[in-house]
């Protein structure tokens, strides 16, 4: 039956009939970005919508780009480190672990277990600062501001660890070819400890309002939910293909020193929507706290480098960490001079962000920046 262009209204006390013309509601597409409040690094979408319904997106990416793996055929093997450490931000320093790993692949040398050990505390550390970092965006996003609070000043004291321990906040520069910059003493350590304990009751306290907060839960329950097929489809790895219940993690899978020797929970949920993320996020950091607490306690003494030839012999290399967002994928080459003949760097985010349209259908308007938080986008790795 044909939708006629007009409809009857009621109109006034005595109920008089109107004939008044239907108002035919067409799909529009809106920009949002590069520039805006969702994100602060610049990312362009164009969302269809019709009424209060997402029908889809596309985006648009690359203003960030810099040019990271060609720039690294231009620099020698420890000038690198520098660059490699800028490709992220939040998760500078497992750029530089992977990195490194794979250069002393080629060199044939294997670090001290002191050395294995610190670097794979400042990965957890990363982790944790990481995924508070985000909870607090996803807080602030649907309204929760105490809660936003709460998990930044929680990061900021992963943070003071950081400068502790290696002189910087963001940008560490812990790693060098053959092991790391610094070591760690008792002091530092039971400083780290003393911490570690006052993150574990806040920790527990963030657990029990995403499963008892009806805000939260309003915002993020059923929302942009992911198969495990799709995750598997677009190569979706980390905390996100976590929540679809894909039990995936390279700390574990790809056994990277000295997680071969450390036993890592995998944190895994079934119902693979926005609460699934965040409640896979917030139990990672738990057991990272508790992987931190391991390390201290077991790191072996010794030292913490070891000699690297300057010349790395001819001959490619893989290899595969866990970052905060999911695997961590590094390919080198060496054609036998000082600088790389190619530097292949995959980050998690831009599987996620190919997901990103399809999370965008069918939702609602309102549930647009739940989406976008729950992605844990991070430009910069994206575009390089």
């Amino acid at each position: 039956m044909k939708r006629r262009p007009y409809c009857c209204l009621m109109s006034g006390t005595r109920g008089r009939l109107l004939l008044v013309k239907r108002r035919k509601m067409d799909k529009i597409s809106i920009p949002i970005g590069p520039q805006h409040p969702l994100l602060k690094e610049p990312l362009s979408m164009m969302v269809d919508i019709s009424g209060e319904k997402v029908l889809g997106g596309s985006l648009r990416l690359g203003y960030v780009h810099r040019g990271i793996e060609r720039l690294a055929q231009q620099r020698t093997y420890v000038q690198n480190i520098h660059l490699i450490e800028r490709i992220c931000g939040i998760c500078s320093h497992v750029h530089t672990t992977t990195y490194c790993y794979a250069v002393e692949a080629l060199l044939g040398i294997e670090i001290p277990p002191r050395a294995q050990y610190i670097r794979a505390l400042m990965c957890e550390l990363e982790r944790i600062h990481s995924h508070l970092l985000w909870l607090g965006i996803l807080a602030k996003h649907i309204g929760l501001d105490t809660i936003f609070m709460h998990t930044w000043h929680d990061r900021e004291m992963v943070l003071d660890i950081m400068e502790e321990v290696s002189g910087g906040r963001i940008s560490h520069a812990a790693n060098q070819i053959g092991g790391v910059r610094f070591d760690l003493d008792e002091e530092k350590g039971e400083m780290i400890r003393k911490i570690l304990i006052k993150l574990h009751s806040q920790v527990e306290g963030l657990l029990d309002v995403i499963e008892s907060e009806p805000a939260a839960i309003a915002r993020t329950k059923g929302v942009a939910p992911i198969s495990p097929d799709l995750i598997k489809a677009y190569g979706v790895v980390g905390p996100i293909a976590r929540a679809s219940g894909v039990d995936v993690d390279m700390r574990r899978d790809a056994s990277l020193p000295p997680y071969d020797q450390l036993e890592v929970k995998v944190i895994t949920h079934s119902d693979g929507d926005a609460w699934a993320r965040t409640f896979v996020r917030v139990e990672e950091t738990r057991v990272s706290l508790n992987l931190c607490e391991t390390i201290i306690r077991e790191m072996p003494r010794g030292d913490v480098v070891v000699h690297a030839p300057r010349r790395v012999p001819e001959g490619e290399v893989i290899i595969r960490s866990e970052a905060p967002r999911g695997e961590l994928f590094y390919y080198l080459r060496s054609d036998g001079s000082d600088k790389p003949a190619r530097l292949k760097v995959r980050t998690p985010t831009l599987a996620a962000l190919s997901l990103l349209p399809v999370q965008l259908s069918e939702i609602n308007v309102a549930d647009i920046p739940v989406v976008l938080a729950g992605v844990d986008l991070c430009i910069a790795c994206a575009d390089r």
